[in-house]
């Protein structure tokens, strides 16, 4: 942003361009946005950021968000437990509840392996997944992993720990 744009004003557009997917034009007419918002809707909506930041946290069975200590899914005992289906991110478990067809478990990675990025088994949720299926209840695991090379490569690592 130009000089001439008060310092906040650019600090806050520089704060949405780092978010996913978003460019310095859109980072921009976020800014303005939330600077053209009445000041209790910008408090509210700064209030739920920090809201989800504090409450929302990985679910301890299958990693995935909640505000709960176990989420809903986890919870479920309708839920066929002996199935999991391996996922790489939180959004995953979204797409495929939204589809109400798959009625087992999820196990949500966050992340893929990458070792040109510095992503390496240690840091995703494999080890939680190991320690999920060695008591012996899960007949089924599930790799939904996105079909590319960090991908596959993650659901071929996991395979072969299996």
């Amino acid at each position: 942003m130009a000089d001439h744009n008060a310092l906040p004003l650019i600090i806050l557009t520089e704060k949405f361009a780092k978010l996913p997917g978003i460019g310095m034009k859109t980072a921009q007419r976020l800014a303005y946005f939330v600077m053209s918002m009445e000041e209790n809707e910008a408090v509210e909506f700064a209030e739920a950021i920090v809201n989800a930041k504090r409450t929302v946290h990985n679910c301890s069975c299958c990693q995935n968000l909640t505000e709960r200590e176990i989420c809903p899914i986890c919870s479920d005992d309708e839920r066929d437990k002996s199935v999991i289906c391996v996922v790489e991110s939180p959004k995953d478990v979204t797409a495929f509840e939204r589809t109400r067809e798959y009625n087992g478990t999820y196990h949500v990675l966050h992340g893929l392996l990458s070792p040109m990025d510095g992503i390496t088994p240690d840091n995703l949720r494999i080890r939680e997944l190991i320690a999920r299926i060695s008591d012996g209840s899960v007949s089924e695991v599930i790799m939904a992993t996105n079909p590319t090379v960090e991908g596959d490569a993650t659901a071929l690592y996991i395979a072969n720990l299996l």
